[in-house]
């Protein structure tokens, strides 16, 4: 599938997955949302951010979690 609004750059934010190019990564959009913030908070804090901007990093991380193969750390 590929994410049109969803941009990975190594020079850019180390390679974190980023909004249209924009220096405004994937998880500090869903870091905004997790802590309880609305779409339309978001989009007042990112002013240059459009509403589908916020959907597709909400898609793009519900395909990440879905991998099978994400590094994750052992229950102890």
């Amino acid at each position: 599938m590929a994410y049109e609004r969803i941009t990975v750059n190594p020079a850019q934010m180390g390679g974190l997955p980023c909004i249209r190019g924009m220096r405004v990564t994937v998880s500090a959009v869903l870091g905004q949302l997790a802590a309880g913030q609305s779409v339309e908070d978001v989009l007042a804090d990112f002013p240059y951010l459009e509403r589908e901007d916020v959907f597709a990093a909400l898609e793009y991380a519900a395909a990440a979690v879905s991998e099978r193969e994400l590094p994750l750390a052992q229950p102890a």
